[in-house]
């Protein structure tokens, strides 16, 4: 009567192990470790980067635990937080600007389980400590920068269509355009009124002087806001990657605001300096005349020819080129991977805005055959990221960069060029720092929370409902085992407010087996066969048991829908309790009951407290 078919047991057996395998990594804690990472996109994470950190560390006297390389950095392990400190400042001095040397934290995980995908939860700032950044976007500096870019294509479209003016300038957010005659502001006026739509436009007339003064209107306030936040947000996770965090937090908050939460950083001042950083594009021609190896080789000795400048081209060749610079990075509005159409090879896609399209078209139409450069200049230092040869004229401000490049390669260039400076400046205007002992100390805490609530609710159980209760534990704490292993897969981070969440899961997950004994107690009460009582105590608390699941489960559906941050983070953890109390409580629980009970033909009484029976009439 209460037997479960094989297959269920196989199926609670290898959910037990993969669970239990899953959950180890969290149990190895984390040591010191420093993270080596390329600055630039034409330096790469590779076997020969491993090589020579492994050989400084060595010159240096220095014993790692472990180095490691990934797609994006290698990382090397230390046993305490001195030799930490000595590698950081060692390799630092021994790799120089070009790569960003980084403290962080790392796990002990042993290689075997990290093979199978078995990787620790990752911690939340206040948990594993770290520091919290608040930044205010400069908006009226984006609104300005908008307006100039509108100043110089309004200028351009003027002298194109020799429609006569004597000046445009930028007043405050204002964009002023100045004439000596009506006629030439009139026919002025549906010129702009054609190209930029964005601007609200009146006219204005002083002693002597015709003017038209423009706005940005509204919604275009609204839309430039909107993506010189985004893009700043999408800048600030591109640097945060060179830092190695694990699960960073970077989200808008507000109209002009953004959170960054950096856990495990130890080096607060690095963070700084990385989220700071600006970086700058500019367009120049390659002073081909000059290319030949001599001249190169006097170049790279200091002795470089008069208007031009050495840089680097990826693959460290060195390519002499113009100082007078064609175009900059303002000028472009979008870059995004892609394929060349004829050669199928990767590239790199192009959109300028409409004075960059016109000055491009220019000089491609005067240089073909000749080469163009594209620079990237960070931290005082210029590279050259792609220098292609110019094929044709190129018009519509479509402009394509391709040859020698792999997929990443060109993801990695479209990055840099589309975000590889801020589209508004941004300002620190809060700094919190969550060391990693008092990030220790709330682990301890909750956990030790967790676990006396774990003690007095097993405690009561086995008491009041004696095999039954210890059953009940049985499937509580393989709740908990399951729970963490979800986690720990889906890499989630954990957080005080998950921490919580556990806490209300493990209180929720009992009652679904305290409905079930009391159940089960009705029906020896009623007078029904152990085996019977068993059967319909679990069968009959089922539907109970679904619908206050389900009824929470829409509850924290809502929390992840319209909460945010720490709400979004107990909504998660709350949420994924709910389906492994379900599994737990009533498929584990009542696989041990058929183990134990199952097989007897003749039970007599099962062990679950004292049934009380109503007393008979006389």
């Amino acid at each position: 009567m209460n037997r479960y078919p094989l297959w269920k047991y196989i199926l609670i057996g290898v959910a037990l192990v993969v669970a239990l395998l899953y959950t180890l990594p969290n149990f190895f804690g984390e040591v010191p470790a420093v993270q080596v990472s390329p600055v630039r996109a034409t330096l790469k994470a590779d076997s020969a980067l491993l090589a020579r950190i492994q050989d400084v560390l060595q010159q240096n006297k220095i014993t790692a635990d472990g180095i490691f390389l990934d797609a994006t950095s290698v990382k090397a392990r230390f046993e305490d937080t001195e030799t930490q400190y000595r590698a950081r400042d060692a390799l630092q001095k021994a790799l120089g600007d070009d790569y960003v040397v980084a403290l962080n934290l790392l796990s002990r995980n042993p290689q075997w389980l990290a093979s199978i995908g078995a990787l620790p939860m990752y911690l939340g700032l206040d948990l594993r400590g770290g520091v919290h950044f608040l930044l205010q976007v400069d908006m009226k500096g984006a609104l300005s920068k908008k307006i100039d870019a509108f100043t110089n294509d309004i200028r351009g479209a003027l002298r194109e269509k020799k429609i006569q003016y004597s000046g445009v300038s930028r007043e405050g957010l204002n964009l002023v355009v100045k004439f000596r005659d009506a006629g030439a502001r009139d026919k002025a006026l549906a010129e702009i009124e054609r190209t930029t739509p964005d601007l609200e436009l009146r006219t204005q007339d002083d002693t002597g002087e015709f003017r038209i003064v423009g706005a940005l209107k509204p919604e275009a306030q609204r839309r430039t806001g909107d993506f010189a936040l985004q893009q700043n947000i999408t800048t600030l996770r591109n640097r945060v990657n060179e830092l190695g965090v694990a699960e960073p937090i970077i989200q808008q908050q507000g109209s002009d605001r953004v959170v960054v939460q950096l856990p495990g950083v130890q080096d607060t001042a690095k963070a700084k300096e990385i989220l700071g950083r600006t970086a700058t594009l500019e367009v120049r021609m390659v002073e081909d005349d000059k290319m030949d190896p001599a001249t190169l080789a006097a170049a790279a000795a200091g002795q470089v020819p008069f208007g031009t400048e050495l840089y680097m081209e990826r693959g460290g060749s060195p390519v002499l080129v113009k100082k007078q610079v064609v175009l900059t990075g303002d000028r472009i509005n979008d870059a995004q991977p892609g394929f060349d159409q004829q050669t199928g090879e990767p590239a790199v896609h192009i959109a300028l805005d409409g004075t960059g399209a016109r000055i491009f078209q220019q000089v491609t139409r005067e240089s073909v055959g000749k080469r163009m450069a594209i620079l990237l200049f960070e931290k005082g230092k210029g590279e050259v990221v792609t220098a292609p040869v110019i094929r044709q004229e190129i018009g519509g401000g479509r402009v394509q960069i391709s040859g020698r490049m792999t997929t990443r390669e060109a993801a990695d260039v479209s990055l840099l060029l589309r975000a590889g400076a801020l589209a508004a400046p941004m300002d620190i205007i809060e700094e919190r720092t969550v060391g990693p002992s008092l990030g220790a100390d709330n682990i301890r805490r909750g956990f030790h929370s967790m676990w006396i609530g774990f003690a007095a609710i097993s405690i009561f159980m086995m008491m009041y409902y004696r095999l039954f209760g210890v059953i009940s534990v049985i499937a509580l704490a393989v709740n908990l085992l399951f729970l963490i292993s979800l986690l720990s897969m889906l890499q989630a981070t954990l957080t005080l407010p998950g921490i919580a969440a556990i806490a209300l899961t493990l209180g929720m997950a009992i009652d679904a087996n305290v409905l079930i004994n009391e159940r089960i107690r009705e029906e020896l009460r009623n007078g029904n066969t152990p085996q019977a009582a068993i059967t319909a105590g679990y069968e009959r608390a089922w539907n109970t048991i679904l619908d206050s699941n389900i009824t929470t489960l829409i509850a924290g559906i809502a929390l992840f829908a319209f909460g945010s941050g720490p709400i979004k983070g107990f909504a998660v953890v709350h949420c994924l309790g709910i389906m492994t109390s379900m599994f737990s409580a009533v498929m584990v629980s009542r696989g041990a009951v058929n183990l134990i009970y199952g097989n007897r033909r003749r039970l007599e009484k099962v062990s679950i407290g004292q049934v009380w029976r109503p007393a008979t009439a006389k």
